[in-house]
């Protein structure tokens, strides 16, 4: 279930404290986690693909379509394989149960005649019956040597083989032909539930049958492929990847001639939409914004453009340009008319490039992705599950949503389960285990935890304005030397000048302090403010004082009103690192985390926003541990019991002291979490098992290391002429059937501008 650009594995070199303490659980909460009879929640969002039959699609013509990147490898299980990686493989191999549009894996005709559990004691196993008509390009069928192929290099027992995962085939006890190479007997070692997973890409015997072409026979080029396309080039300095329909393929005929993907930054996508050297394109909402805006664009007819260069010129303003453009002062007709020449070139250029995008249209769905607010529980404040559990109860997840969905018209219910997304068998609302937004609990909590408003006033021990620490240290002989009166009256009168000027000093610096605070995130009564001079800088001379003027030298002066009203223990104040993405497409991100920072900030929890480079985001602050809260997505799975258990597995010491924390980022987890997992991935019963996985997710809920925030939208510039492609939500596309409608034949818009 990995993210793009998540990395795998990352081991620390501490044992991580952060485990669930039982006593927390509340477990009638969590025993509503059993066998229910609601039924399935409805996707929350269809596909936008614009459906078309195949007898309203053209035949022939190319389609280009963007990538991120030429993908450095087209092994799907290689560690650097990527989204590319997968769209591209997705039209080349086999695929025995791609996804329909509710996220369920479904049997594919083209591949399998059949695939079942036929035997579940004394073991599992599962007998393929292959589509006879299923062949590579090169004529030989896909049978059993190929599935063989494919255990053996990824079960992990030869560590030749260069895999990034094995779940699953590490079960499987043997693998033999049936009644002939059609028909394959997968046996299992242990029962596994998710045994629809395997085999998907499936590969040719002759990339996964030796070390050296798996690890290296498949980076750049794929010889022998099974799908509605063949790969014909791959060109990294041109940035393409291109693909030719199969002649040897067996179903449908692929409407498009060629589907060439071309790498184009995502910074870069309005540009290349523009100049029509993309068909079909992930977009941002800025790009979303720029193509609905070209379709209200309105210019020449004699009125001014509906936006852009020129809109905001009123016919006043007109008159009085051109009035000045032909008077009889030369200098200011000169200098009006070079502006009014700038104009027109500004306006024709931006209505080119309207009128380019008036020919697409935004496809939009929600993406098989959550966003979360991640916390790491491996040490300091958030190591405690009170804290955790505070800070999630006072977040209002459906305020974020709307945040990031509602101006995008998208529907903006916050996701209510870690494993499964709305419309999946698997999906059920476990956050009760958690609570509502509830501020009153969320401090609560807190203050179990030892955490309380005032707390971060740091107090000084045995030492009172106006003396009593001083009469300990200089003992009887200073009475001797004073007069009582006068020692009163000085006493008096000293002690109200100062009340009176550190009252004014207070109140002049309040609203200066509490202003700090909320911007700088942090706020430390005699500590380093982040990034702001020496120790001590946090409070000013004012509120310090004039030493000894009311009481001892090194008395604390009283805290500024916006220290009193944080959370602290002992003098500290609870201060958490939030770490963003600072790049242009990580917009949304910093959106959401701004407005968790004033959630908190209102509960008196100090926030410092630390922003660092996309590139460094995952591997240098995710991966290692380097933060206290962060935004980051997991996508969903048909398999949650695989591939939601290296998430949220409990962190383990390695045999060097390390600690190996696999997916899981949070370093949050329990024994009980695992073995929930544990037992549905073995029971073979999909309702019990998806029961199991409902037990765990609570148990998710009531960690609090991850907080599901939102689904990521999904937004798909496509040509307007294009059909059976967009935002494809949960299913997996059917590239034989995607083309254009109409008399598109001789070429697609992005192929004749070329």
């Amino acid at each position: 279930m990995a993210h793009v650009g998540v990395p795998r594995g990352t081991a620390r070199k501490r044992r991580s404290v952060a485990l669930l303490a039982t006593g927390v659980l509340t477990l009638p909460v969590l025993a509503g986690c059993t066998s229910d009879s609601e039924g399935p929640t409805p996707v929350a969002v269809p596909q936008d693909i614009a459906p078309a039959s195949r007898d309203r699609v053209a035949d022939g013509s190319t389609l280009t379509w963007a990538i991120d990147a030429v993908p450095a490898t087209l092994n799907a299980y290689q560690a650097d394989a990527d989204s590319a990686t997968t769209r591209i493989t997705g039209a080349l191999l086999p695929s025995l149960f791609p996804l329909d549009a509710r996220g369920e894996p479904k049997l594919n005709p083209d591949y399998l005649e059949s695939a079942k559990v036929i035997e579940q004691e004394p073991k599992q196993v599962v007998l393929y019956k292959l589509n006879q008509q299923a062949v590579w390009s090169d004529g030989r069928e896909i049978g059993a040597p190929d599935f063989v192929a494919q255990w053996r290099a990824l079960s992990g027992k030869d560590s030749a083989f260069w895999t990034a995962r094995n779940a699953g085939y590490e079960r499987i006890e043997k693998i033999e032909r049936g009644k002939d190479d059609l028909q394959v007997r997968v046996t299992f070692s242990k029962p596994y539930a998710d045994w629809r997973s395997l085999f998907s890409p499936l590969y040719p015997k002759e990339v996964t049958g030796s070390p050296g072409t798996f690890n290296d026979g498949a980076r750049a080029t794929l010889k022998n492929t099974a799908g509605p396309f063949r790969l014909r080039s791959v060109n990294k300095d041109k940035g393409t990847v291109v693909l030719d329909r199969n002649p040897r393929w067996w179903g449908n005929e692929a409407k498009l001639e060629s589907l060439v993907f071309r790498a184009v930054e995502p910074k870069d996508r309005t540009d290349a939409l523009t100049a029509g050297t993309v068909d079909v394109a992930d977009i941002d909402a800025t790009t979303a914004n720029g193509i609905a805006l070209a379709a209200r664009y309105r210019g020449g007819n004699g009125g001014p453009p509906a936006h852009g260069p020129g809109a905001d010129i009123t016919p006043a303003a007109a008159l009085r340009s051109w009035a000045l453009a032909h008077g009889s002062d030369e200098e200011a007709a000169e200098a009006a008319q070079l502006a009014r020449e700038k104009n027109r070139e500004a306006v024709a250029v931006y209505a080119a490039e309207q009128k380019s995008l008036q020919g697409f249209v935004v496809r939009k769905s929600l993406e098989p992705a959550y966003t979360q607010l991640a916390m790491n529980g491996e040490s300091g404040a958030l190591a405690d599950d009170r804290v955790r559990r505070a800070i999630a109860r006072t977040l209002d997840r459906q305020e974020l949503a709307d945040a990031v969905l509602k101006p995008l018209g998208l529907p903006a219910k916050p996701p209510g389960s870690h494993l499964a997304l709305a419309g999946q068998p698997a999906y059920k609302d476990g956050s009760g285990a958690l609570g509502d937004q509830d501020t009153k609990e969320a401090q609560a909590l807190l203050a179990d935890a030892g955490w309380t408003v005032g707390g971060a006033v740091r107090r000084t021990e045995d030492t009172k304005a106006g003396s009593e620490a001083e009469k300990k240290a200089s003992g009887e002989a200073t009475d001797k030397a004073s007069p009582k009166a006068t020692d009163k009256a000085s006493g008096k009168a000293s002690e109200k000048a100062s009340e009176k000027a550190t009252d004014k000093a207070s109140e002049k610096d309040e609203e200066k302090d509490d202003k700090a605070s909320r911007e700088e995130g942090t706020y430390i009564v005699g500590d380093d403010k982040p990034g702001d001079g020496p120790a001590g800088a946090g409070v000013t001379a004012q509120d310090k004082g004039p030493a000894g003027a009311y009481a001892p030298a090194g008395t604390a002066a009283p805290a500024p009103a916006s220290v009193k009203s944080r959370i602290g223990k002992g003098g500290k104040p609870l201060t958490l690192r939030f770490v963003l993405p600072s790049g242009p497409g990580s917009q949304p991100l910093r959106t959401v985390g701004q407005k968790i920072v004033e959630m908190l900030d209102a509960i008196g929890i100090s926030t410092q926003i630390t922003k660092v480079d996309d590139e460094s985001y995952f591997k240098d602050h995710i991966a290692s541990g380097d933060y206290d809260m962060a935004l980051y997505s997991w996508p969903a799975t048909a398999y949650p019991a695989t591939d939601g258990r290296p998430i949220f597995s409990k962190p383990e010491p390695a045999t060097d002291g390390s600690l190996l924390v696999e997916q899981n980022y949070t370093r949050v987890g329990s024994d009980h979490i695992d073995q929930l997992f544990d037992r549905a991935v073995s029971e073979l019963d999909a309702n019990a098992s998806r029961d199991l996985l409902k037990q765990a997710d609570a148990r998710i809920w009531a960690a609090a290391g991850s907080i599901p925030l939102y689904q990521r939208p999904q937004l798909v510039a496509v040509d307007k002429k294009l059909a059976n492609i967009g935002a494809f939500g949960f299913a997996a596309p059917r590239y034989e059937d995607i083309g254009f409608t109409g008399r598109q034949a001789a070429g697609s818009p992005a192929n004749r501008k070329k």
